[in-house]
This record gives structure tokens, C-alpha cells and sequence, in this order.
């Protein structure tokens, strides 16, 4: 069975102010630093949740991802904060949070510098299709140069249709036309490769643990009755999208032709 390790937040170092839901970096109880991305911001549980569905069916496929963790902030955390925007997220990120391990080093991924295999960028192009990850493109590649290997982040952005589930069974079964923007699609000549990969790779019990990782209090929407049937429609939707992975798979080689 599937788990994270959970941590709790004993510093602030400094914000990330490249990213649009103010990510911060901050220092653990176990002495690591981490990228703490906050319930309270803009878009709330919901990209902590496609954060943490896409980074964890993307390790169990393979990719190289940070380490994830549930960060536990304290309600006195934000009082000694000076920057009264960054104290009101602090205020309104009390409880449960989702962390990255901060790959210091790092550098961002630059498509004019470092070419990526042609399996890999299907594959990573085949998964952002399925997630359907839009933001993944030139100006924000989301993708880390990191001992000499390429690792995916911050899939905060994918799976929109939980903002509103407007027609969410009918969603599932799309294509994702935003893959034309992908900074890897011309890179990505073995989709077809890389569809019969995952397609095996890909079963209900894998999806079903990711699901199940999903903490109670994130699942506090009006559109549900309870955090179970949030899961199950959440499972619902993958496996529906799994099963008409073909639209997408199509979609980006229209795309890339």
C-alpha cells in the first residue's frame, strides 16, 4: 500500500515568487528543505491534489519525481511573518500541506540546451495528455536538470475539470488540445511506444492506491456528499480516461504532424 511520509514545517526560508500559487521553501522537522505548496493558495486543496495524483502515478511509471510529503503547518507559524501577504497564506494554510524535497542544484530544463530521448519526451508527453497537465510549455517547463537527469514538477495545473466537474464522465473521454503547446511534443516521436507502455503499465489497483492517498480534509467540496465519493469519482475519471486514451494519443500526433 501506497504512502507518504508526513513532516511537520519548522521554518520559512523564502518564497518562490516565479510561482503563481506563492510556493515558498521551508526547512522540516527532519532537517530537509522542501518546495511547501499551501492549501490556502489561489486555487486551494484542488492543485494539492493534481499535485499529488500526477507526481505519484508519474514515479510509479518510472519518472524521476522530488519526493513528496504532507507538510502539517502549525496555526502560530505565520504570526512572526512581516509580509502581510505571505502571513494571511500562512493563516490559511493551517493543517495539511503538500511538499516537494528541494533538489538544490537544480536548474530549470531548457529545451535549446539539453535534448531529451524520444521515449522519453512521448512518455512525458503521453502522461501530461493523460493528466492533462497544461503547463508544461516553452515559457514554463516545469522539468529540472538535476545530476545530470531530467525531473518532472509541480503538476499543480493538471486535472482542471475538478475546479467545477461541469460533465466530468464526458471530460474524461476528450482529448487534450492544449498538447500542442507541450515543449517536448517535436521531441516526441515514439508516442505510439510509449502509449502501449503505459497502457500495460497503468492497472486499476495502481490508480485506486493513488487515489486512496488523497487526505479527507482536501475533499471538502458542495459537489460530492462525502471525501469517499470525491475518491471514487476521482478514480472514475482516470480509469474512463485510461480506457479512450486513444482521443489523446491522437490529439498529439495531429499535433505534432
Amino acid at each position: 500500500m501506497m504512502e507518504l511520509r508526513k513532516v511537520t514545517v519548522t521554518r520559512y526560508v523564502t518564497p518562490l515568487r516565479e510561482g503563481g500559487s506563492m510556493p515558498a521553501i521551508a526547512e522540516a522537522d527532519d532537517g530537509f528543505l522542501y518546495v511547501l505548496k499551501f492549501r490556502g493558495a489561489g486555487q486551494g486543496t484542488n492543485a494539492l491534489i493534481a499535485e499529488l495524483i500526477g507526481g505519484e502515478l508519474a514515479r510509479k511509471l518510472g519518472f524521476k519525481i522530488p519526493e513528496l510529503v504532507f507538510a502539517d503547518l502549525d496555526e502560530a507559524f505565520g504570526r512572526t511573518e512581516p509580509d502581510e501577504e505571505i502571513q494571511d497564506l500562512l493563516k490559511f494554510s493551517t493543517g495539511l500541506n503538500l511538499a516537494l524535497h528541494y533538489l538544490s542544484g537544480s536548474i530549470t530544463y531548457d529545451p535549446g540546451v539539453y535534448q531529451v530521448d524520444p521515449l522519453l519526451a512521448s512518455k512525458i508527453v503521453w502522461l501530461d495528455a493523460f493528466l492533462m497537465n497544461m503547463d508544461r510549455t516553452a515559457r514554463n517547463t516545469n522539468m529540472l536538470w538535476w545530476h545530470k537527469e531530467l525531473w518532472l514538477i509541480d503538476h499543480g495545473a493538471s486535472l482542471y475539470f475538478h475546479h467545477s466537474w461541469d460533465n466530468w464522465q464526458e471530460q474524461a473521454k476528450k482529448s487534450f488540445t492544449l498538447i500542442k503547446d507541450h515543449v517536448l511534443l517535436k521531441q516526441a516521436t515514439k508516442l505510439d511506444e510509449a502509449h502501449a507502455i503505459f497502457k500495460a503499465q497503468i492497472t486499476p489497483n495502481i490508480l485506486e492506491e493513488i487515489v486512496q492517498l488523497i487526505p479527507d480534509d482536501w475533499l471538502n467540496g458542495t459537489y460530492f456528499n462525502n471525501p469517499e465519493e470525491y475518491r471514487n469519482a476521482y478514480l472514475a475519471f482516470l480509469t474512463t480516461r485510461l480506457n479512450h486514451a486513444d482521443n489523446f494519443l491522437e490529439a498529439a500526433k495531429n499535433a505534432r504532424a
